[in-house]
């Protein structure tokens, strides 16, 4: 039997939708998306039998079975979402790849409600008018930071090149070597400043910058004196960097504004829940900051956007930039973010309903409760597994040094290799997001939800069947 004989016996795809199977899936797909994926499925089945050798064609026949199957699981992957439910059992708590800050189950009904209906997004209902859509959350803001004035784009780069942009295009802004920083992307701090028109002048070295470092580089055309905090890395050992107080002293005796990246965000002092101490957006407004930037989605734990703080006259020529419109945040992340910034109003019941602060705050006993809870569900799967001790991690670029404590389930395999496992639970139907640590597969429940635990034994179970 020659390659012709073989392709003259597929089916049409015509045959092929007059099929049960096909008719049924017809029902609950469009016709459409079931006929493309009957030519892909029919192309693919010619190009296999092409790419074969004269000698593995003997005994080939045309399997519809097969054929049909392909169709319904094509048309099945292409009608489900590609962003979807994952399930972080890395640790990880900020993964940048898993979307970062959880929003809080508080806050559902807030975002929906805005989400399936119209909102006063530009209207200000109380004179009729058009209205500013940061209005929504800019007192808030400055109730919660002490500044004069807020204003929110849609990630902290955005934030810090608008802010260079309006303040410093084409002049010259003062920053520390050592500050430099890649925040991620390929995304650094120099390329910013270049593409908001502000021309960099680096200081001092990489472990070393001192007080007369900027006063040496200030200038006619110096714009603005930028600090950035180095929030996704530490440089220790024979060190030396400026205080904030002594550049913002600085930049008040040669009447040049200060401008401070905090990157991460923290609003409240995580050195009372034992985690390393952190710089927090109070501080660098009290101590004079003219402009500070920061992240909604770190450890904020909010949606992805960049809020901007600081002095009035600042942000008022901010809102006056184009770049402002190219940036803005829609009315989703505007809900979500009010909502998140209104738990902040009470402090203890804050730790508790912002998964980002929860999830960092665990203590180790509740982590090895809901460990052994894992454990026990999982116990009748017949799989070699411990509770074992780990870290977690912070993540998204925020406190790299800090370990956090943890508890873990170590599972090891015996029929296939822990890759393979791993592999297998990443490509579940919810998948399951794991770490591979000394041949083992790692669960850690530091990042993992208790509703979760039935879909892990699930897609365990299944993947031991396969």
């Amino acid at each position: 039997m020659n390659k012709k004989s073989i392709l003259s016996k597929l089916p049409s795809v015509d045959e092929l939708l007059n099929c049960d199977e096909v008719i049924h899936l017809i029902d609950q797909i469009p016709r459409k998306v079931v006929v493309n994926s009957i030519r892909k499925c029919l192309q693919n089945y010619r190009n296999k039998i092409l790419a074969m050798k004269e000698s593995e064609l003997a005994n080939l026949q045309v399997n519809m079975s097969e054929l049909i199957e392909n169709v319904i699981y094509q048309s099945e992957k292409f009608m489900a979402m590609n962003l979807r439910k994952v399930i972080n059992a890395t640790g990880v708590v900020l993964h940048t790849n898993l979307g970062r800050a959880l929003l809080s189950d508080e806050i559902k009904e807030e975002v929906w409600s805005v989400a399936a209906g119209y909102s006063n997004l530009e209207l200000n209902v109380d004179t009729g008018k058009r209205g500013s859509r940061y209005s929504h959350v800019v007192e808030l803001i400055k109730y919660l930071t002490g500044a004069d004035d807020a204003l929110v784009v849609n990630n902290n780069a955005a934030a810090v090149m608008l802010v260079l942009s309006t303040m410093a295009k084409e002049k010259e802004v003062i920053v520390s070597r050592g500050e430099l920083v890649e925040i991620g992307g390929s995304f650094r701090v120099p390329d910013v400043m270049e593409q908001s028109g502000a021309k960099l002048v680096d200081i001092g070295t990489t472990n070393k910058t001192h007080l007369w470092d900027y006063e040496k580089a200030l200038g006619e055309n110096t714009a603005a004196l930028l600090k950035v905090h180095t929030s996704n890395y530490k440089i220790l050992g024979f060190t030396e960097e400026v205080a904030l107080k002594e550049l913002v002293a600085l930049g008040r005796k040669n009447n040049v504004p200060v401008i401070e990246d905090l990157g991460s965000g923290v609003l409240v002092d995580l050195q009372k829940y034992g985690l390393t101490y952190e710089p927090t957006v109070q501080e660098s407004v009290a101590l004079g900051v003219d402009v500070v930037t920061f992240s909604g989605d770190k450890l904020l734990g909010g949606p992805q956007a960049g809020i901007i703080v600081g002095n009035k006259h600042w942000i008022d020529q901010m809102k006056k930039n184009p770049l402002t419109r190219a940036f803005r945040i829609d009315k989703l992340t505007m809900a979500a973010l009010e909502a998140t910034l209104k738990l902040y109003l009470d402090e203890e019941e804050m730790i508790k309903k912002i998964p980002t602060l929860k999830m960092l705050t665990e203590s180790v006993a509740s982590l090895q409760k809901r460990a052994q809870q894992l454990y026990d569900i999982l116990a009748n799967l017949d799989l070699p597994m411990e509770i074992k001790e780990d870290f977690s991690q912070v993540g998204g670029g925020s406190l790299p040094l800090e370990k956090l404590p943890t508890k873990v389930i170590a599972i090891k395999p015996m029929h296939l290799s822990v890759s393979k496992l791993e592999e297998k639970l990443r490509s579940h139907t919810i998948p399951i997001i794991t770490r591979i640590q000394e041949e083992q597969l790692i669960i850690d429940v530091r990042t993992i939800k208790e509703e979760d635990y039935d879909i892990i034994k699930k897609a365990l179970k299944d993947t031991m069947k396969i």
